[in-house]
């Protein structure tokens, strides 16, 4: 019996490896509004004196990776939310090219702890004509001494009123 559920567990991992089994490339796109969720802060450990559990900062880069080898897009806007919805940072004033295969990055320190836990990014970005869609996603990351940890946001489209995306 041991040796049949190894080789079932070994057939799943080999039939998930497969490029047939990988994600479909999603449609191709003139804009989107995505959101990214960002952790400028973590919880920890136990509840302290106060019945509140420790807060770890984090510093996070918001990276925009165009993924079309043959064309460029524009980012419209990038808005850094707090916890509570409210527009903390506007971070162009201007849109922004980006050129095939480019990224563009977007930073908050480690100092910053104004966006809590439930900070966020608003990314709206439109193209001339349809490619594909941008990576957009964040890099969440705490370095000190022999302390690490860095850990991946993945951004998603988002529907929002009157962007027209």
């Amino acid at each position: 019996m041991r040796l049949s559920l190894t080789l079932v567990i070994l057939l799943a991992g080999l039939c998930l490896a497969r490029p047939g089994f990988s994600q479909d490339a999603p449609p191709l796109s003139k804009g989107q509004s995505v959101y990214v969720p960002v952790y400028s802060s973590i919880s920890h450990g136990n509840l302290g004196p106060t019945g509140k559990p420790a807060s770890l900062l984090l510093s996070s880069m918001l990276s925009v990776r165009n993924t079309d080898p043959a064309a460029s897009f524009t980012i419209t806007s990038v808005k850094y939310y707090d916890s509570h919805g409210t527009v903390i940072r506007e971070f162009i004033t201007t849109p922004m090219a980006v050129a095939a295969m480019a990224t563009k990055d977007f930073f908050i320190e480690h100092q910053d702890n104004v966006g809590g836990s439930g900070a966020n990014f608003l990314v709206t970005w439109s193209a001339d004509k349809p490619l594909n869609p941008p990576l957009i996603e964040a890099v969440n990351a705490y370095f000190f001494g022999t302390q690490s940890i860095a850990f991946t946001s993945p951004g998603r489209p988002i529907r929002v009123p009157g962007d027209g995306h």
